[in-house]
C-alpha cells in the first residue's frame, strides 16, 4: 500500500489511502462522536475499553478522532477515583490506538483531541492563567514558552490535538466566556494567537514529537453576541467582521495552525457551521488554510433549525466546510445523506483528505504510539511550574496605588486577609479546569502567609454571590485590629458536582447565589461585584484601616462603587495555580507589576460597549448621568517605578503606496527612561488613526507594541514598525489596502496616554 511509504509526498499518500476506502470508512474518519471518558472503565483489574467505544470503531471501520480521553471536571465526572492515573495515560492512549488499528481493515490511526484553553484539562494538568490575564502580559514570547510546555504535557500522554481558545474578541464582558478572550483588540489577540500556535506546534512545517496540532477556536465573532449571551446572534456586517474578528485566525493561518473550530453563533443570519463564505471562501480560498475545520459540540445538529432533518444538517455543514464532527448525530448520517442525494460523495472525500493529511503531518502512520515512560517526567515538570509563576506575575495589573501604599513592608505587624477569594484555589483557576490534588497550587492567603514576617489573620467575610452577612462582624474586627486589610474579591468560574450541564458541557445555573458566576453558559446582566461584596468593602472602609483590594475575575467587573474605598487595587484575573505566589510577590515588592489591561474596565453595565477602538464620530462621547470614559482604560497599568517616553521620531515619515506594497516598513523610534528607583517593565504601545480615509475609522487602533525591562535610570530606544497590512483599510468597495493621505501615529504607555506624530502615504 503506497500510503505506507513515508518517502512519498503526503498528498500522494493521502490519495492512495482514500482510493481504497469505502463510504462507511470515509464517514468514520469524519466522526468524533463519543466523549472520551465513555471509552474506558476503571475496574479492579485496571482500565478496560468499553463496548461503547468498540461499537463506535465498528460503526465507521475506524474513527476520525476521540475527544477528551483525559478530560476531568464535574461535567465529565472524571476524578482521581475513576479517571486514568497520569502515569497510565500513555499506556491507555496506546491501547486505544492499537485497538483501532488492529480491529479495522485499513488500520488508520485515531486522533486524540484534548481541551487546553489554559493548560491541559486533565488530572494533574498544569493550569496557567486564563486568556484574559494572558493578554495583560503583553508578552507573546513568554506565552510561546508556556504553550510549548502545555504541548509537551499533552503529547507525552499520547494525545495529538489541543483545542485552544484564541479567536474570540471580547466586545461584551457580560459574556461568561470573557475569560477565554485574549483582548478586546484584534491585533493584541492575533499576536497571542501566533504565540499559541508556535508554542503548541513548534515553528517547523510539521509538529515534532513534543508538539501537538493547534485547533483554534472559535471561528468567528463569538465574542460579540447580542446582549452578552452565550452563542448569541452577531448582527454585524462584513467590514466589522474583517476589521475586528478575523485577524486572529488569519494570523493563526500564517503561523501554520493545523485546525480551527467553528463557532456556535450566527453572523448576519448565517450560522458559522453553515457559512460557506467564512469556512471556505475566506478561510481556505482567500487565506490558503489547509488544516481541518472541527465542529463545536453538537453544533451540526443545531442546523436542523434551518434544514428540518439531521441528514440535511450534516450536508449543510459539510458543504460549508466543516470536516470533523464533535458529539453530533448529524455526521453519523452522512452515508444516508449521500444516498438521499443531500450531499455528493466528492464533498465527503474533500473532508476526508483534510483529516488524513493531518494524521500524516502528525506522523501517526510512522509512529502511532507514544513512549510510555515520558508522561511521568513531562507532566508537572518543575521548569513549567517556574514558568507558570512568571506568567502569573506578568498578568497582574496594578490599577490604583494611592500614596504608594504598595509594596507593603514584609515586617508589617498585622495584616488582615479578608474575602471570598482569599483562600479558594478553585476560584483562581477559571472554567475548563480539571479536578485538583489538595496540595497543588497556592492560594492568595497562603502566599501572603509565606511572605509576611508579621501576623496574618484571615476572615472570609462573605461568599461571591450569596447574601449572608454573618461573616461581616468577624471581618470588621479583623480589619479594625490590623495595620492593613487585603480584601480578595471578584468572581468565580469554579464548577461543582451539584451543577447541571447542557449537552455541550455548558453550565446551567439555576440559583443566582451560586458561586460560579462566570464561564461557559454563565452570562450576567450586571457587572457589579456579586452578592454583598460591595457592602463588605463599604463596612471595612469605616474601620479606617487602609484597604488593598485584589480582584480575582474572569471578566472586567464594574468597580466604580468600591474604588473610592480602596487605597490600592490589584487586578489578578484568574491567575492560575501559582497565582497566590505571584500576587504575594507583587504585594511585598519582590516583583514589580508589569501587566497592562487587555480590555477596558467599565464604570457600569450601562456603559457597554466600552472598548477603546470605537468609531470616531467627530466629538468625544458623553453621557448626561455618567462619565463616558472607562474606569480603567485599555493598555493601562501602573508600576512601582515611573517611566518617561521621550523624543518620538519617524525614520521615513513619507512613503509611497508602491514602496509599501513592496514590503517597506515605516520605523518609529522612542526613548524610554526608567526614572524611578526600582527595576521595571514598560509596554510601549503604538496606535494609528487614518485621518484621510474612504470609510469611517476608529478613534485609534493598536498596530505594534514592545515590552521592555529597564533598570533604575536606564534608557532604551524602542523601534516599532508599521507596514502595508497595518496601514490598510477595507474601503467602500470592500477592497483591502492602504490609501493615500495622512495617518496619525500615537505612541504611549496606554491607549489614553499617547504622543502623536503624522506620517503621509503618497500616491506616487
Amino acid at each position: 500500500m503506497s500510503y505506507k511509504y513515508p518517502s512519498l509526498p503526503i498528498e500522494m499518500r493521502v490519495e492512495a489511502l482514500l482510493s481504497q476506502m469505502t463510504l462507511k470508512e470515509k464517514v468514520g474518519q469524519l466522526n468524533q462522536k463519543m466523549y472520551g471518558w465513555d471509552a474506558y472503565d476503571k475496574t479492579n483489574e485496571g482500565i478496560e475499553l468499553t463496548e461503547a467505544f468498540k461499537e463506535q470503531v465498528r460503526f465507521g471501520e475506524g474513527m476520525g478522532a476521540l475527544y477528551g480521553l483525559f478530560r476531568s471536571d464535574p461535567w465529565s465526572g472524571v476524578t482521581y477515583e475513576n479517571g486514568i492515573p497520569t502515569e497510565q495515560n500513555a499506556s491507555i492512549a496506546n491501547t486505544i490506538q492499537r485497538y483501532v488499528m488492529e480491529h479495522t481493515r485499513l488500520g488508520i490511526p485515531i486522533l486524540l483531541s484534548e481541551e487546553c484553553p489554559h493548560g491541559h484539562q486533565a488530572l494533574d494538568g498544569t493550569m496557567i492563567p486564563t486568556n484574559i490575564g494572558v493578554g495583560s502580559t503583553w508578552n507573546p514570547e513568554l506565552m510561546e514558552q508556556a504553550y510549548s510546555h502545555i504541548a509537551t504535557e499533552i503529547r507525552s500522554r499520547g494525545a495529538h490535538l489541543g483545542l485552544i481558545s484564541t479567536l474570540d474578541i471580547l466586545r461584551d464582558p457580560r459574556w461568561g466566556r470573557s475569560e477565554e478572550c485574549f483582548s478586546e483588540d484584534p491585533f493584541l489577540a492575533a499576536e497571542m494567537t501566533k504565540a499559541a500556535v508556535y508554542g503548541l506546534q513548534g515553528r517547523s512545517d510539521r509538529p515534532g514529537k513534543t508538539h501537538i496540532g493547534a485547533v483554534l477556536k472559535h471561528f468567528a465573532a463569538q465574542g460579540a453576541g447580542e446582549r452578552g449571551l452565550n452563542a448569541g446572534p452577531v448582527p454585524i456586517g462584513e467590514r466589522e467582521l474583517r476589521e475586528i474578528h478575523l485577524p486572529g485566525m488569519k494570523a493563526g493561518v500564517e503561523a501554520g495552525a493545523l485546525g480551527c473550530m467553528a463557532a456556535y453563533n450566527e453572523i448576519d443570519g448565517i450560522p458559522c457551521h453553515a457559512n460557506e463564505s467564512l469556512l471556505t471562501g475566506i478561510l481556505r480560498d482567500e487565506w490558503g488554510f489547509e488544516g481541518i475545520v472541527m465542529a463545536d459540540g453538537v453544533a451540526n445538529d443545531r442546523l436542523q433549525q434551518l434544514t428540518g432533518s439531521v441528514e440535511k444538517a450534516a450536508a449543510l455543514a459539510l458543504s460549508a466546510g466543516v470536516d470533523l464532527s464533535l458529539w453530533d448525530v448529524a455526521f453519523t448520517r452522512l452515508s444516508e445523506a449521500v444516498t438521499n442525494g443531500d450531499v455528493k460523495e466528492e464533498l465527503i472525500d474533500r473532508a476526508v483528505r483534510r483529516v488524513l493529511r493531518l494524521k500524516f503531518l502528525l506522523g501517526l502512520f510512522e509512529e502511532p504510539f507514544v513512549d510510555e515512560s515520558r508522561s511521568k517526567e513531562a507532566v508537572g515538570h518543575s521548569s513549567f511550574k517556574q514558568l507558570n509563576e512568571q506568567v502569573a506575575r506578568e498578568t497582574i495589573v496594578l490599577l490604583k496605588n494611592e500614596c504608594a501604599i504598595l509594596p507593603l513592608e514584609k515586617k508589617t505587624k498585622k495584616i488582615a486577609v479578608i474575602g471570598p477569594n482569599a483562600d479558594q484555589i478553585e476560584h483562581q483557576l477559571g472554567d475548563y479546569t480539571s479536578f485538583r490534588r489538595m496540595d497543588k497550587g497556592t492560594t492568595i492567603l497562603k502566599g501572603i502567609q509565606q511572605r509576611s514576617a508579621g501576623e496574618v489573620i484571615y476572615s472570609k467575610g462573605c461568599s461571591v454571590r450569596g447574601y449572608s452577612k454573618e461573616g461581616f462582624e468577624e471581618a470588621i474586627t479583623a480589619a479594625t485590629d490590623a495595620d492593613v486589610a487585603i480584601v480578595v474579591i471578584g468572581g468565580s468560574s469554579a464548577r461543582n458536582v451539584e451543577l447541571s450541564f447542557d449537552t455541550n458541557g455548558a453550565a446551567i445555573i439555576d440559583d443566582q447565589r451560586a458561586e460560579m458566576d462566570c464561564g461557559e453558559g454563565v452570562d450576567v446582566a450586571d457587572l457589579q461585584l456579586g452578592g454583598v461584596q460591595q457592602e463588605l468593602l463599604s463596612e471595612l472602609a469605616k474601620t479606617g484601616t487602609p484597604l488593598i483590594a485584589i480582584v480575582i475575575q474572569g471578566r472586567p467587573h464594574a468597580l466604580t462603587e468600591i474604588e473610592p474605598y480602596c487605597n490600592a487595587i490589584l487586578c489578578g484575573w484568574y491567575p492560575g495555580e501559582e497565582g497566590g505566589t505571584a500576587i504575594s510577590e507583587v504585594l511585598f515588592g519582590d516583583v514589580n507589576p508589569s501587566g497592562k489591561l487587555a480590555v477596558s474596565m467599565p464604570r457600569s453595565s450601562a456603559h457597554l460597549p466600552i472598548y477603546y477602538n470605537y468609531k470616531d464620530q467627530g466629538r468625544a462621547p458623553t453621557y448626561l448621568d455618567m462619565e463616558a470614559t472607562p474606569l480603567f482604560s485599555f493598555g493601562y497599568g501602573l508600576s512601582y517605578t515611573t517611566f518617561v517616553l521621550q523624543q518620538i521620531r519617524v525614520q521615513n515619515p513619507s512613503i509611497s503606496l508602491a514602496r509599501l506594497r513592496e514590503g517597506e516598513m515605516i520605523s518609529i523610534q522612542v526613548d524610554v527612561v526608567n526614572t524611578g528607583l526600582v527595576e521595571g517593565s514598560e509596554v510601549v504601545q503604538l496606535y494609528i488613526k487614518d485621518v484621510e480615509a474612504s470609510t469611517t475609522r476608529r478613534i485609534k487602533e493598536l498596530k505594534a507594541f514592545k515590552k521592555i525591562l529597564l533598570a533604575p535610570q536606564e534608557k532604551k530606544t524602542v523601534t516599532l514598525t508599521v507596514g502595508e497590512e497595518a496601514l490598510s483599510i477595507w474601503n467602500k468597495d470592500m477592497e483591502f489596502g492602504p490609501e493615500p493621505g495622512k495617518v496619525n501615529v500615537m505612541v504611549g504607555s496606554d491607549s489614553q496616554k499617547t504622543e502623536e506624530v503624522t506620517i503621509t502615504i503618497l500616491e506616487q
